[in-house]
Parts: C-alpha cells; structure tokens; sequence
C-alpha cells in the first residue's frame, strides 16, 4: 500500500513540474512572440526605460575688427508655427490653437509676407496638429516676432534657433564670408574667414546621456553622464572699421560711376604688414547671399599684373649692382630675336630717355633693356622668387593661390620683366611693398590680431613678422624716389599723375595687362580689354601705409578715384599731414597730469593740441594715459574738476576720441556711420550724467 502510494506521490509531482516547465515554455514564447503582456506593450516599456544621448551644442565664437566692433555675431532667429488641434484648448480657460482662422489670417498678412488667402489656405488643412509658413514665417527678426506677438493671435507660437548675422552688412564680404545654420540649429561656416577658422568659431559640441522614462524625463536615482561644450573663440581682425568704411565708400562709388568686370582694394600697415581694409566689387551681403562670384580676388585670383612688375625689375638691377639709372635709351620698339615687336604703351616712345625716366613713364623698351643690360633671365626668375611671386603669402584667408611664375624663352622672359604672361596676386604686391617700406626687409601680411577664448584668455596673437632683407637700404630709398617721381612729377609722360594728393606724398607704380582673346589666344590690343593696377604707399620717407587697386576691364580712372579718396580720409583718420616737401611731425610723450593744476599742465603740453572738458582748475581724467605718445596734430583730452560740463561739437573728432569723451562724461552715446563725425544730437550744451546722445560719421 505504502509502495503505491508512494509511485503516486512521484507520478504527481512529475505532473506537476512538466506543468510548470510547460507553462514556463509559454510564457516565454508569449513574451517573445506577444506586442503586450498585461495590457503593457513591451517595446514602448522597454523604450521608455532606454538610454538618451544628446548633443549640446557650442556657441559660435564672433569675429570683430581691431578695435572691438562686431562684424560677425550670433542672434536669435524664429520660425512661426501655428496650433490647429482644438484638444490643446480642451479644458482651457483660453484659447491655445488657431480657432478664427480668417482673423488670424487677415491680421497676420499685415505683418508676414504673404497673402492673406495663402494663410487662411495653410491655417484650413484638415488633421494637422500645427502647421509652418514656409520661407516667409523663416529666419524671423526679434523685431517682427514682437510684431506678430501684438496681434494677440491664439494659436500663434515660434521656434527659437541662432543664426549668423552681419551688423554692416555688404562690408569686408569676402573677407569675412558667412555662415549657415543647419536643421538643427547648429551654425557651419561656407565662405571666407568664417570657413577657414571654422573650427576656431565653432567650438566643441558636449554631450548628456541619461535614461529617460515614458515621458522622455531622466529616471530618478539613475546616473547621467554630461560632457559641458567648449564655446567658440571670438576672432579680432586687424581690419579697421572706419579704414573699411573709407574702402566700401570709394569702391561703391566707382562701381556707379565706371564700368568694370570687378575691382578690388587693399589698405595695410606698411610697418606691421597688418590687413587694414579690403574689399572687392561686385560683392554681396552675407545676410542675403546674392553672391555673383565666390573668389575672394585678393588671394583667390592670379592675374597677369602687367607695368607694375617693372618696380621689382629694376630692383633686382639695383641689387645686382649693375644699374644705373643715368644711362640712357632709345624707346619706342624693340625687336626680338624671334623677330617679335614690342612697343611701349603708346606706341612710338618717349624719345632717348634714361632708365630712371623710362620708370617714370613705364617703358616696355627701358625694362627689357635692364634685362639684357644689366642683369638677366635666371637673375630676374630668382629676384621674382625672392619677392615671394610664385608663392602663397601665407595670410589667413580662404582660398590663396600661388600665381605662376615661369619664363623660358627670350621674348617669355621680355614680356615677364612687364608683367605678362606670368601671374601673380594682390596679396602677395602688399607683400612684396613692405620691403620697399621697411627699407628693404619684408614682412608677413597678417589679418587676424588675436583669438580669445570664452574666458576671455588670449589663446593666440598677431605679431608682426620679418621675412628677411631682400634688398638694401639703399635700393629701397631709390625705388621710392622712381615711385615719387612716377606720381609727382610734371613731366608729361609720368604715368601716375592722377594719383597726386595735394599735401601727401604718394609714391606709386601703376599697371596695365592686355587681357588674352579667348578666340584667337593671342592679347587684346584695345585699351580696354586690359587689367588695370595701381599699388602705392605713403608718406615718401617714412610709408606708414601700403595701399594696391585693381581692376579688369575699363579706364584707370576708378582707381585713382578710389586711391585718392582714400588717402584723403587715412590722412585724417590717421593723423598723417604733410606740407609739399613732406612735413615732419614732432613726437611728444605724455605725463600723468591727473590731480595736477590745469595752467601747469598747459603749459608742460603747449606743444601738442588739447580739448579741456569743463572750467575747473584740476585735471580729474585724461587721454590718452600715461606714456602714450603724441605727435603735433593729434589731441590731448583733459577733463577738470567741473560741476556740470557742456559737450563741445566734436566735428572731425574720431569715434575712439568721441567715446572717451563720452566715457569721461557719463554719457550714453550711439553711432550712426563710420569715418569721421559729421554732426551729433546734442553740441555745446550743458549735459548731465546718462544723457544720451548720437553722433553721425561719413
């Protein structure tokens, strides 16, 4: 009895367990072939519970001028979206969808570009949670959200993103280029400096990984991981703004009053090799994008530079010690071995002239003449080199091009040693300059002064950098003289009489290419298929700026336009007078004046020019401070101990000078324009603290 009920007890809990394997089989398999378990779908438990990574995105670095003025800054963009669902009122106390669409769309055509019965048309689809509209509700300003937001329209929302804006709009374009925004948000340079420093601007993206519950929040008591972005660095230029505005001013000009394929200017230090303006036409709005030609012609085009390449031929003669300048030839024609013609621009000559003279007039016969004279193919080549043709500058800008230097045959190196069939850049002429100013020593151009990170720490700086010597003193004191006498001389066939400034010694070479026929692959010989070019610098002894234009297609009159123009406003912008014979200015270094008797600090400083602000007897503020160095055109400001104060009319004051005038005098001061101040808001009339006031430059 014992032993059967035994074998039951065994029998059954084999029932039992193959039950439980079995039952165990199923639930497995309903697990893994079953959507939902208990009414829980498994995928959406499981993605609830998933981990999340997100990006974070870097702020983009702004890119300014040498003196702290935006040229390129992030600001808040927004695209309008409109509710349409009524279960987002349900329950409201008020209205959060579009429910008036007529109203709406009525109202909303006033201040959106669009017709009203093409809103109405969006607004009315049938089963849209929300809706967009399409270009014209893009890239809004904060000014027209704030515009729509007065509509008081239920329904309404926007999306927040950054984008890249130009203060200045069509200014320096090409220099600066312009960044886009992805659909994410995320700014991407395209063009230019903001291609280029890409990954200075952009930064570093962080990251935060968590898991998220059903709700897409972080699951309490789990641990997240958040890697913080590196914002971009902001880029100083050594572009100068009120320089800039001279180029974009004279440039503009030019492009409605001449006829041009495209122009384009340059302005440096002549002592630094610092890039204080450039801009070329036609050109385009980084805002807008209507962009007609994506080289930046500065670096990003070689062309042949024609006469003007006769200043570094005669140099090379200098150097080799063989020129002289008193010899004498015959111009007018010269022919080749090869039975080739060449004629000087006019076509008959100048008569016998000497080598100093045929610079003047820029012969054709005078260079070719150097070379077979007094130095010779492998000698020209090798001086071309060593001026840095043939080569990049090395400037940071997108795109630079090394131009081409090479000449074989007699007549290839003739035509060289004028400047065509080689080529060369704009870029690398500022280069080749500064050893004319530096009395033979060359200099890097540079453009960008310095990088700063988020934390305000300087993480790289501009400097000043010598070359090496690639001539001598004495030769560069020589080509000065030939380039003064080019310009200022009243002999008639002197070819740069038209960039004589009136109290400025302006020394310079001017250019011209014959442009090669497409159809017949030999050069135009019309005057206005050409390439135009004009480089110079100034004063004579003592150049404190390099200036280059260039244009294809035309008469030279845009650029001495240009050229002038600017030299007549860097001469008071810069503090750069002169009498005929080139006046020397007298240096003087400033004391510390501050708490000192005003009568004795006029008279320690009776040499250079003074502003005195107020009718104290005691000098509270001064600038500049202490050290600074001033010469006898330029402005010592002194603020006394006064208990109310006029503002004096500060007409052909700089902008840096009118804001520490307004710094010393609490004031709230805006500026239209860039130059010099043309006229302002408030002038010799008492002023209190925080009183506002607005200067208008040109």
């Amino acid at each position: 009895m014992r032993k059967k009920e035994h074998n039951k007890l065994i029998n059954l809990f084999i029932v039992v367990a193959l039950f439980c394997f079995g039952y165990i089989i199923y639930r497995v398999s309903f697990l893994a072939l079953s959507p939902e378990v208990d009414g829980v779908n498994l995928k959406e438990f499981a993605d609830s519970r998933s981990i999340v990574s997100k990006k974070i995105y870097a702020k983009r670095g702004n890119i300014y001028d040498q003196n702290g003025e935006s040229l390129a800054i992030n600001v808040s963009s927004y695209t309008l979206i409109a509710y349409l669902d009524p279960s987002r009122s349900k329950g409201e106390s008020k209205l959060y969808h579009v429910k008036d669409k007529k109203t709406t769309a009525k109202k909303l055509s006033k201040v959106l570009k669009m017709k009203e019965k093409d809103i109405y048309s969006i607004l009315n689809q049938k089963g849209k949670y929300q809706v967009e509209f399409g270009s014209a509700g893009k890239g809004l300003t904060e000014l027209e959200k704030e515009s729509i937001e007065k509509l008081n329209l239920p329904g309404l929302d926007f999306i927040e993103k950054e984008k890249r804006y130009y203060p200045n709009g069509n200014f320096s374009s090409y220099t600066l280029g312009y960044a886009n925004s992805d659909e994410d948000g995320k700014i991407k340079g395209a063009l230019g400096l903001e291609d280029l420093l890409d990954d200075v601007l952009g930064g570093t993206d962080g990251y935060t990984t968590y898991q998220k519950d059903l709700n897409g929040y972080k699951i309490p008591g789990t641990k997240g991981v958040t890697v913080n972005a590196i914002n971009g660095n902001d880029v100083y230029l050594t572009i100068d703004s009120n320089i800039q505005f001279f180029l974009e001013q004279a440039a503009n000009k030019a492009e409605a009053d001449y006829n041009f394929d495209w122009l384009t200017l340059i302005v440096a230090d002549a002592k630094t090799g610092k890039i204080l303006g450039t801009t070329q036409k036609p050109s385009f709005d980084p805002n807008k994008r209507d962009i007609k030609n994506w080289i930046d012609i500065t670096v990003g085009e070689a062309y042949e530079p024609g006469s003007i390449m006769k200043t570094y031929t005669y140099m090379a003669a200098m150097e080799a010690g063989t020129y002289r300048g008193n010899n004498t030839f015959q111009s007018g024609k010269f022919k080749a071995d090869d039975g080739t013609i060449i004629n000087d621009w006019n076509g008959y000559g100048f008569g016998r002239i000497t080598y100093d003279q045929g610079f003047q007039a820029s012969s054709n016969v005078g260079v070719i003449n150097i070379v077979n004279n007094f130095i010779n193919r492998q000698k020209l080549y090798d001086y071309y080199i060593k001026m840095g043709f043939g080569s990049k500058t090395g400037v940071t800008l997108a795109n630079e091009v090394p131009g081409q230097i090479k000449f074989k045959y007699q007549t290839e190196v003739y035509n060289a040693s004028f400047g065509q069939g080689i080529t060369t850049t704009p870029m690398q002429h500022i280069k080749a300059l500064t050893s004319i100013s530096n009395d033979g020593i060359m200099l890097k151009p540079y453009i960008i002064d310095k990088v700063v990170d988020e934390n305000g720490q300087i993480v790289f700086q501009g400097k000043k950098e010598e070359l090496g010597r690639v001539a001598s003193k004495q030769t560069a004191e020589k080509i000065r003289e030939l380039m003064y006498q080019t310009v200022n001389s009243d002999w008639t066939y002197a070819t740069g009489g038209d960039y004589k400034v009136k109290n400025s010694s302006v020394i310079g070479k001017t250019g011209t290419a014959q442009l090669v026929n497409s159809y017949t692959g030999g050069y135009y010989t019309d005057d206005y298929n050409v390439t135009k070019s004009f480089m110079g610098m100034w004063p004579k002894n003592n150049p404190k700026v390099i200036i280059y234009a260039s244009a294809k297609r035309g008469s030279s009159k845009p650029l001495s336009d240009c050229v002038t123009s600017i030299v007549k406003n860097m001469n008071k912008y810069l503090n750069i007078f002169e009498s005929d014979k080139e006046k020397v200015l007298k240096n003087y270094t400033i004391g510390n004046y501050i708490n000192q008797d005003l009568n004795i600090v006029k008279n320690k400083t009776k040499n250079i020019k003074k502003l005195v602000l107020g009718t104290g007897e005691k000098v509270i503020m001064q600038y500049p401070e202490k050290d600074a160095v001033l010469d006898t055109n330029e402005t010592l400001i002194l603020l006394t101990n006064d208990k109310s104060y006029k503002l004096p009319d500060l007409k052909e004051y700089s902008k840096k000078e009118a804001i520490e005038i307004c710094n010393m005098l609490n004031l709230n001061c805006t500026f239209k324009g860039y130059g010099y101040i043309r006229s302002q808001s408030i002038a010799n009339k008492t002023i209190k603290k925080n009183d506002k006031v607005t200067f208008y430059l040109d």
